[in-house]
């Protein structure tokens, strides 16, 4: 069982790296899909018992309330950037019950609850501090940890490596989880042409009904195609 804590930028300026191919209501639409499915599958997992939603989007206790989450206000912590505002929550839930924390990120539309269930049996078999990495290696998607395993948390550059040195300094047990639906977070254009190429079909969840078959996920494939030429010059590919 855990406790998951969902981190939520304001979703008027999410994903600001895709602005060459979606204009800003585009970009809010993934991104309110991207986390109605990250919590709707924290909502149905038998092993989650509670999630957690920090955000200063406006809607933020909407969604919240839509999927039975507890909504901490960002504004209300004291504190500003994410580092500083996962340590103070996870503090508190750590001080509140015994269950171990999963902080996942709100745009991992490939995961699956079979990627959940990985991450905790992991943390267990350790009893120390799991970090879920992106699909190069280098940044962090998810955390889990209990209260003897809370980390200093480093999300930034290079984050997945300074995570696992943070914690073996301290000495605490950290391993690295590797799985394609943790791994895919989607911030750059070529992030989102490989969610294309991966997505389900229109059951997979919101963010396939979005892009799947529709007048957006067609336009993107044409903005990405476009792109390929100015990105293979830049690379001095003939």
């Amino acid at each position: 069982m855990a406790q998951a804590l969902v981190p939520l930028k304001d979703l008027v300026r999410a994903k600001t790296r895709l602005s060459g191919l979606l204009d800003s209501s585009e970009r809010r639409a993934l991104a309110q899909a991207m986390v109605e499915d990250v919590l709707a599958l924290l909502a149905a997992h038998p092993r989650i018992t509670g999630i957690n939603l920090v955000s200063d989007d406006p809607s933020a206790h909407l969604l919240a309330g839509q999927y039975g989450a507890r909504y901490w206000p960002e504004n209300a912590l004291g504190c500003r950037g994410l580092n500083d505002i996962i340590g103070i929550v996870s503090c508190q839930l750590v001080a509140s019950s015994d269950e171990p924390v999963l902080v996942l990120h709100a745009d991992l539309p490939l995961l699956d609850p079979v990627d959940v269930s990985a991450v905790l049996a992991a943390r267990q078999d350790i009893e120390g501090l799991v970090v879920g990495c992106d699909r190069h290696g280098k940044g962090t998607n998810v955390l889990c940890f209990d209260a003897a395993a809370i980390p200093a948390f480093c999300f930034g550059q290079d984050s997945c490596q300074r995570h696992l040195a943070a914690a073996r300094a301290c000495g605490i047990p950290a391993t690295v989880l590797n799985r394609p639906g943790i791994g895919l977070d989607v911030d750059e254009p070529r992030d989102l042409a490989t969610l294309l190429r991966r997505l389900p079909g229109p059951a997979g969840g919101r963010t396939a009904e979005l892009l799947r078959g529709g007048e957006l996920g067609g336009r993107i494939e044409v903005a990405l195609a476009s792109l390929q030429p100015r990105q293979k010059r830049f690379m001095g590919v003939r």
